[in-house]
């Protein structure tokens, strides 16, 4: 008796450390979806200031870069 009390504890502590580790990949998704929604807010920030500028020699390449670093993000 006192042996399926023990067996029973472990299940419910292998079941509780399982359910944390979930629960810490989840967060860490969050974090990094959070990060990249950030940047790629930032991105449009300074595409809208770019064009604010209406600098047509700087326009071209900024958007360039933007363009592939969006990309790149999106492929993280």
């Amino acid at each position: 008796m006192i042996m399926m009390m023990m067996m029973m504890m472990m299940m419910m502590m292998m079941m509780m450390m399982m359910m944390m580790m979930m629960m810490m990949m989840m967060m860490m998704m969050m974090i990094k979806m959070m990060i990249k929604m950030l940047l790629l807010l930032m991105m449009m920030i300074l595409v809208m200031v770019v064009m604010m500028m209406n600098t047509d020699v700087e326009l071209t390449p900024m958007c360039a870069t933007t363009v592939r670093t969006t990309h790149t993000f999106c492929l993280l």
